[in-house]
């Protein structure tokens, strides 16, 4: 069941280049968003049966693959994971719909969106370590591409950048499964069963700092975080909607999964200094975000402050921050990926991102009424204006870690009202007062341009009103992993206890 959602793109992908007649770009586009709906209505399906109150892996599939290496195909769907696949499968078909139906190369650029969507699916349901690496690594390669060909001027360095960091990030959480796999001397990468294993607390230290830097990386946080407002502003608005939307959740879906799931001894020691960073994160992205005069780099900063939100509440790890990790993850991406559509639709009207040459946008009769008022709710959103999903996911947040954290939540809390700050001063700039001049004469905003971004501001509001239907999928899954890690802190005391005993 769960490979339909891997094997449904890839065969659209095959349809697309192996079709005999050329392929103009709005057939290879329709093939492509049929073969996306098809695994996204799927998705919904699955969602309907799966129950919300076990622990255990639902809808497991299990097949021999290589054994001597330890490599199983191993699938499975929790709490964390279910999410995020239907986030994926969602951004992945506003991302093919909103790219123009003129796109050079339509064959490539459809079969590599197809393969991301399908090799971010796999990483995010793999159930052995190694099965999660190479689909970790897979998905780098038709990203690459697609910022490579399709970015802007300067999208040779951007996608080379992107490359180098991201290869780094998979060479250290690899180093960090073989570690594992050999200190433990598992015969296998299969997870459930390295759950059961146990390391010296200092060996735990190595490992899990490659872990923190590795998903560090992808997702990201400060200082390893300068390749994705490059990779951001030269990539297109689709692309940028999956990498925002989507890719940055592999490296904290990776924290959550393999770094608390495996290490939550060490976790436990290192988590203070872990909120500690996501304040850092927070603060630097948005003060950084202020500094912006690009509209696209604004966005791209706020979303390293909105990362380290997830960061603060995976090292609090109580049941309801855990909680609100998953519930930001998901807001993030439905707010990012809007605003994103929103300022690449503001670019193609208009040629230009910059906020000292917009003004007046919200014009009524000559500028972009419907796109400024859904930008203004986007920013409402991403401040965290109650209402709106995004306030539910950081109230959550701050509410889960104050108790743990307090003076890193109260940091934290300054960044939502810095997030205020400078998408005030975006919005001001770019959509009040008199229209500029070269912004006037606008060609006219199709509903195909403003569709995309209204679904995903219906959502915003639906789950921003009634977030259960967002985050009652999760509760049981992020409560077994509380478990777990209290579980590893009563073996650290009861460590220390019989070691200051024996000393006696």
């Amino acid at each position: 069941m769960l490979s339909a959602l891997i094997w449904i793109p890839l065969l659209g992908a095959v349809l697309i280049g192996f079709g005999r007649e050329p392929l103009i770009p709005t057939r290879a586009r329709l093939i492509a968003l049929i073969a996306i709906g098809s695994a996204f209505v799927w998705t919904i399906v699955l969602g309907t049966q799966f129950d919300a109150g076990q622990t255990a892996m639902q809808f497991s599939e299990h097949l021999a693959w290589i054994e001597p290496l330890g490599l199983t195909y191993d699938l499975g769907m929790d709490g964390l994971s279910l999410p995020l696949v239907a986030l994926n499968g969602l951004l992945t078909a506003i991302a093919i719909a909103s790219g123009t139906p003129l796109v050079s190369r339509p064959r490539l650029y459809f079969i590599l969106l197809l393969l991301l969507n399908a090799s971010v699916t796999a990483a995010f349901l793999a159930q052995n370590l190694l099965l999660f690496f190479l689909f970790y690594e897979i998905e780098l390669i038709p990203l690459y591409l697609l910022i490579a060909i399709w970015g802007g001027a300067n999208r040779g360095y951007a996608a080379t950048k992107f490359l180098i960091y991201t290869a780094i990030s998979g060479i250290l959480i690899l180093a960090a499964f073989l570690g594992f796999t050999l200190l433990t001397g598992a015969s296998s990468f299969a997870y459930e069963p390295l759950l059961t294993q146990v390391l010296p607390l200092g060996q735990q230290f190595v490992l899990l700092g490659a872990l923190l830097i590795g998903f560090g990386i992808k997702i990201p946080l400060v200082p390893f975080h300068t390749w994705l407002p490059d990779a951001h502003v030269e990539a297109s608005t689709p692309i940028s909607v999956l990498l925002a939307g989507v890719l940055l959740k592999l490296g904290t879906y990776g924290l959550l999964r393999f770094g608390l799931g495996l290490f939550p001894e060490a976790w436990a020691v290192l988590a203070p200094w872990l909120a500690t960073w996501a304040a850092v994160s927070v603060l630097y992205g948005a003060f950084m975000a202020i500094a912006q005069t690009d509209m696209k780099k604004m966005v791209a900063y706020s979303s390293i402050g909105h990362m380290g939100y997830v960061l603060l509440a995976a090292a609090a790890a109580t049941p309801l921050s855990l909680l609100a990790a998953v519930c930001q993850m998901v807001s993030h991406g439905l707010i990012a990926a809007m605003l994103f559509l929103l300022v690449g639709v503001v670019y193609q009207k208009t040629g230009t991102r910059d906020l000292t040459m917009l003004r007046g946008l919200l014009n009524p009769e000559r500028g972009l009424p419907l796109v400024g008022s859904l930008m203004i709710m986007g920013v409402m959103a991403s401040s965290g204006i109650p209402g709106l999903v995004g306030f539910i996911s950081e109230f959550l947040v701050f509410r889960g870690s104050f108790p743990i954290f307090p003076a890193q939540t109260l940091l934290c809390m300054v960044g939502t009202g810095l997030t205020a700050v400078y998408f005030l001063l975006l919005v001001n700039r770019v959509f009040f007062g008199r229209l500029s001049e070269s912004a006037k004469d606008l060609p006219p905003v199709y509903w195909s341009d403003r569709a995309p971004a209204i679904l995903l501001a219906v959502l915003i509001v639906v789950f921003g009103l009634q977030p259960n239907w967002l985050i009652h999928y999760s509760e049981t899954t992020m409560t077994a992993l509380v478990n777990g890690r209290a579980i590893a802190q009563a073996a650290i005391v009861t460590k220390a206890t019989l070691k200051a005993e024996t000393m006696e």
